[in-house]
């Protein structure tokens, strides 16, 4: 085990769940107990048989806190409704983004990202819709490695 000045070793084992949230905002002092064990499946997957996970590449979705690299959990048992973040093919090409329905049938798929335009998808248009997505999984440390890893 690599030395660390800051861990005492009373710290929650590997794969439990505390029984309280951390705060994000001034720091309170800690309950360090352990709930329950956790499943990272079980927590994360609602339809195992329907579920796959994939990565993100770009920064289309980075204003809905979706990060190049990160890991996405997709559950295809969802049915997408208005501003669902999805996992499209559109004409051939794959995406991830916000869908909405529009008043004549169609569709638009946003990005949470200015600097990306909508996509109008028109009845010539192919929409294959795969998935919903669930859950957004981005690495905190080390902040700038291969996301692969």
């Amino acid at each position: 085990m690599v030395e660390n000045p800051w861990y005492t070793g009373e710290v929650a084992p590997a794969g439990g769940l505390l029984a309280r949230p951390v705060p994000a905002g001034f720091p309170s002092p800690a309950d360090d107990y352990v709930e329950a064990r956790i499943s990272l499946d079980e927590h994360l997957v609602r339809h195992r048989e329907a579920t796959f996970f994939l990565r993100v590449e770009g920064d289309s979705m980075r204003n809905l806190g979706i990060f190049d690299g990160d890991l996405l959990v997709v559950d295809r048992a969802l049915v997408p409704v208005d501003g669902s973040v999805v996992i499209a093919v559109v004409d051939g090409a794959f995406t991830v983004k916000q869908l909405y329905r529009t008043a004549g049938g169609g569709a638009i798929l946003k990005a949470a990202n200015p600097a990306y335009a909508d996509i109008a998808v028109s009845a010539d248009s192919e929409l294959v819709v795969w998935g919903v997505v669930r859950w957004a999984i981005h690495r905190v440390w080390p902040w700038n490695d291969d996301p692969s890893r």
